[in-house]
């Protein structure tokens, strides 16, 4: 069985991502869970894929923030 080349890119995004936010992966992944993001976050493959990693932290901060106050 071979991992899609989006599973793949997602994978290193939110490793890489916890890895930049300090915090643990499955940490990471449960609050994006709980905020309902992860299938969306998954889901921006093509945008996410072909732009600065950078660029990705910045919409999902922006994103977990909008989903953390909507939710207040």
């Amino acid at each position: 069985m071979s991992v899609s080349k989006e599973m793949k890119f997602f994978i290193y995004l939110i490793e890489r991502y916890a890895q930049k936010k300090g915090i643990p992966t499955p940490v990471i992944l449960e609050q994006w869970d709980k905020l309902d993001l992860t299938m969306f976050i998954f889901d921006m493959y093509e945008l996410y894929h072909s732009e600065a990693i950078e660029n990705a932290f910045d919409d999902i901060d922006r994103l977990v923030l909008t989903r953390t106050c909507d939710r207040l």
